[in-house]
Order: structure tokens, then C-alpha cells, then sequence
């Protein structure tokens, strides 16, 4: 073994019995968890402009798509919240799959002993490591679910079609954060310059988003499959992450493919719920 793997473990032994101390002291319930209210932004249904007619073919044809009015979280699911949705059910397996993969190289919650708590900073940071069918059940548990590829895009661009969720500026460093090294995002909200019209963060750079879609031609036709849970196929993601391109901080910007992408070099990837409006 490696001076430098003992190291490693070492090093891991001494965060894991901190975090056991932690646990101890502060009680059940303390750890993994927020009592703060959650808070969605209204909006409104309508018929808008999907795609785009640029160079980029999974994006063609633009065409005209109508929502119903819904609700969506104001920023990704932190950390936080989904330790104490894992301490609420008691494990990551399910039926479909694992809910949280605990040994991704992104992951920042840990399970020590029966509870499951936050890597200490990371508390406010967009939970990764969860498989699409681990933000769906997220999402079910809370009373919503995830956003169609349709809702998504609605909600980034506006009823007027606009190119980022901020306005048709290009992007720079106030707006979003893009451009940087595999796994060097922040905390969510931390991009007050870079929210939409309506009120909603994050939509644009820091970490891809999860939507309920499989990845299928345009034009979007909700009633097609694509949005069959049961179906077997890539799930679409939206919003650019911290290695992205401008380009990829387009409200309409398609990516796929995170399934074949080697573990050690696959983007962090979380999600956030929306609800059907009353």
C-alpha cells in the first residue's frame, strides 16, 4: 500500500470518528436535516417557444409548447434537506435502484451508524450523487416530483423566449459560475445577478439539473413516452454545470449521455421539485 493511500485512510478514520462524536452529541434529529420552509416560485402556464433554430440539431426544430401552470423550487435541493429525507427513510436502496450512490467521488453525505449527516460546509451545496430515480422518489416524498424537459425550460426562459434564465445578456462571472474544474461548485443562491425575472436561482451554471424527460427528437410531445417513468433510457439534464461553456448556459440547451461517462469524470448532477399549481 501507498504512503499516500494510508494517508488517505487515515485521514478518512479520523473525519468518520469526528463525525461519530458529532452524531453522538448533538442527538437523533440534529444531524442531516433543515427545518427551514421551502420556497417555490408560481409559474404561470401558457404557450411558449421550445428550442431553438441554431447550429445545434438536437435543438431543432423551435416550435410552440403549452404548459399548465406549476411551481418550482427556488434553488436546487441542498445537501441538507436530502440527508434528512435519507434519515427519514432509513437507507439509499429501493425497488428501482439506489436513491444516493454513498461512493461517488462527489458525494457530501455520509452515513455514520444509523443516521446520515452532511461533510461539514457542504450543508447548503446542491446534493449530487443522485440517480434520477433517487431525485424522483425525493421529489414524490416531499408531495411534488420532477420537472418535464418542457416545464424546465419554461421556467428558465420566460413566456417571451429569452436566452438565459437572466435576460438575452451573455453570461460572465456575476450571472453564474462556468468554466472552472470538475467539482468546484458552491452553494446554492450563491448567483442573486444570474436569477430570472420571476425569482428562480441557479438555473444556469454551478451544477446540471435532472428533469423527468427522456432524451427524445423535437419537436417535445409529452404524450410520446417520454415522459413514462417506466421507460428505460437517458433522462434529460438542463442548466450547464461548473465546466460548462456559455453556450451551455442556454435556456434551451439539451445534455445527456451521464450514464456512459466514466464515474471518475462524471459531472455532479442534482435537481429540483416542482408541484402542480392549486
Amino acid at each position: 500500500m501507498r504512503i499516500g493511500t494510508l494517508a488517505w485512510v487515515s485521514g478518512w478514520v479520523s473525519i468518520t470518528v469526528l463525525l461519530a462524536t458529532i452524531a453522538w452529541a448533538v442527538g437523533p434529529g440534529a444531524i442531516g436535516g433543515t427545518d427551514e420552509p421551502v420556497t417555490m416560485v408560481r409559474i404561470a402556464g401558457g404557450t411558449f417557444p421550445m428550442g431553438a433554430e441554431g447550429d445545434i440539431f438536437d435543438e431543432r426544430p423551435a416550435h410552440m409548447v403549452t404548459v399548465r401552470t406549476f411551481e418550482m423550487d427556488t434553488v436546487p435541493v441542498t445537501n441538507a434537506r436530502f440527508a434528512g429525507f435519507l434519515n427519514t427513510r432509513g437507507g439509499v436502496e429501493s425497488p428501482q435502484g439506489l436513491v444516493y450512490d454513498l461512493s461517488d467521488r462527489p458525494a457530501k453525505i455520509w452515513r455514520v451508524g444509523e443516521r446520515f449527516t452532511t461533510e461539514p460546509g457542504f450543508e447548503q451545496h446542491p446534493v449530487v450523487a443522485v440517480p434520477w430515480q433517487g431525485a424522483r422518489s425525493f421529489c414524490e416524498w416531499r408531495g411534488g416530483r420532477l420537472p418535464t424537459e418542457a416545464e424546465w425550460e419554461r421556467a428558465a426562459r420566460g413566456a417571451e423566449g429569452r436566452a438565459y434564465p437572466w435576460g438575452n445578456e451573455p453570461p460572465d462571472s456575476s450571472r453564474a459560475r462556468y468554466g472552472v474544474r470538475l467539482f468546484d461548485y458552491v452553494a446554492v443562491g450563491s448567483y442573486p445577478a444570474g436569477a430570472t425575472p420571476e425569482g428562480l436561482l441557479d438555473m444556469a451554471g454551478n451544477v446540471w439539473q435532472w428533469t423527468d424527460s427522456l432524451y427524445r427528437p423535437y419537436p417535445y410531445v409529452p404524450d410520446d413516452g417520454r415522459e413514462n417513468p417506466k421507460a428505460v433510457g437517458e433522462r434529460v439534464t438542463r442548466g450547464g454545470g461548473q465546466t460548462a461553456t456559455p453556450d451551455m448556459l442556454r435556456a434551451t440547451y439539451r445534455n445527456v449521455g451521464l450514464a456512459q461517462t466514466p464515474p471518475g469524470g462524471r459531472p455532479p448532477v442534482t435537481f429540483r421539485c416542482v408541484r402542480d399549481a392549486d
